[in-house]
């Protein structure tokens, strides 16, 4: 509070006593100035304060960006937007979160606010998010207030041992136990990284792994009698399918591969960087086997284009020469593999990494620490629950059966073959993402 020299003299004589009470009465009035002052200046305190914070935010989020842009952001005070626990005080900050789940019983990943009719994965994460206390209750109603961002958009069925989102979170003490705490277990946060503020998992990402589990026996020629526990995958005929799924590899347009381009479309071209079958194992009696294919992105359905057409090469329903067609402007007939199998292994962040990984700030998005809880995870809940649906379900072997009304010699209209899409057997839905790059 200021100080106030009030420099009164009271005087002696006959009107000492006058005097003294003038003193006196000017005394209180200067008390009563500075106690309406000190009142006026804890109030503008206050409204600074909450000016700041918002401002501060702002700023963050700004640095972020220039950061990105290559611009250095110097500030003299960190500033922060914090929550109290107690005695303690934590940070917003952007992160990101490395996610595994199994994606049975859920349709898809991506959340549907105000609509309870179709879990998704997102509605149990941010409910976690809530309940662990690391973001607010009005931001699971709007996720734009804590700048949510997933990587790739799952579909239903599908699965994900390296799914990344972004988002604002308050970095709470333990966060991740706290957070898995409350997830159910087919549903891990297996790491956590600090990133710039104007990071975003979906633009950030320069490419995707996928992988696609399927039982040997897609491979069986036509003709060939056989048992599905019996069959066991040959090696020239896995030659064969690596020959073939090689092919896709570099730019082609992939209009034949989804039905949502068309052949004239800039954005139905692709780059594939690597596509590969792996050595076939046996699971509970059957013989599986997982292929490798990594991309740019890709388009909806085109995943499970891409291995329908190999396997109907292999199984001796269409020549090798439909490969070099479908990738022409005509239309032709591509069958789409069933979803059942399809899992997002991996995201890349080359140019992300590069650029900000070795600042001194920020850490590279790479998670070789977290490999063996991914592979753990794997083992536990992803390949279980496809093993046992397929050999419940049966889509792979419902799904063969249905080779034969496609006709691969002829070109068909756009309609003709959506309509034979809509009618097949598809009990997983779509490939598990939409289009990531548009």
């Amino acid at each position: 509070m200021p100080c106030f020299c009030l420099g009164l003299r009271l005087t002696a004589g006959p009107l000492g006593r006058r005097t003294s009470g003038w003193g006196l009465q000017a005394i209180r009035h200067h008390l009563a100035m500075a106690e309406e002052l000190r009142t006026v200046t804890a109030n503008q305190a206050k409204r600074l304060k909450s000016s700041n914070c918002e401002r501060e935010e702002v700023e963050k989020e700004e640095d972020g960006k220039q950061e990105e842009k290559g611009h250095t952001v110097k500030r003299f005070k960190a500033s922060e937007e914090d929550v109290e626990d107690g005695t303690k005080r934590f940070p917003k900050r952007k992160i990101v979160l490395l996610m595994a789940y199994s994606g049975k019983g859920y349709h898809g990943m991506q959340r549907n606010v105000g609509n309870s009719q179709f879990k998704t994965i997102e509605d149990d994460l941010v409910l976690a998010l809530i309940r662990s206390g690391c973001i607010p209750e009005n931001h699971g109603e709007d996720m734009k207030k804590m700048s949510f961002q997933r990587c790739a958009r799952t579909d239903k069925g599908v699965s994900a041992a390296g799914q990344i989102v972004s988002l604002k979170v308050w970095l709470i003490e333990d966060i991740l136990r706290k957070i898995n705490d409350h997830l159910p277990p087919h549903i891990r946060i297996l790491g956590l990284k600090r990133v710039t503020g104007g990071f975003n998992s979906k633009n950030k990402c320069d490419a995707r792994t996928y992988s696609y589990m399927l039982p040997t026996f897609a491979f069986a020629h036509k003709d060939c009698d056989y048992q599905a526990d019996m069959f066991h995958l040959s090696t020239e005929t896995l030659a064969t399918v690596n020959s073939l799924l090689a092919c896709y590899k570099g730019t082609h347009n992939f209009h034949n591969f989804t039905s949502q381009k068309g052949p004239k479309d800039p954005s139905a071209k692709r780059y594939i960087m690597e596509m590969y079958c792996e050595k076939p194992f046996v699971r509970d009696g059957m013989e599986f086997a997982v292929i490798k294919v990594k991309g740019q992105s890709f388009m909806m359905h085109q995943i499970r284009k891409m291995i329908g057409l190999v396997i109907a090469i292999v199984k001796g329903y269409a020549s090798e020469s439909i490969m070099e067609r479908s990738w022409g402007e005509e239309k032709v007939d591509v069958p789409k593999a069933p979803g059942l199998g399809l899992v997002l292994e991996r995201v890349h962040f080359e140019k992300y990494n590069k650029r900000f990984g070795n600042d001194g700030f920020h850490e590279a998005l790479e998670w070789a620490e977290e490999k063996e809880k991914i592979a753990a995870f794997k083992e536990k809940y992803i390949y279980p629950t496809i093993i046992n649906t397929e050999k419940e379900e049966k889509s792979m072997t419902n799904w063969l059966e249905t080779l034969s009304n496609h006709d691969f010699n002829s070109t068909a209209s756009r309609t003709q073959v959506d309509n034979r899409n809509t009618q097949t057997n598809d009990p997983e839905g779509s490939d598990g993402f939409g289009d990531d790059s548009d």
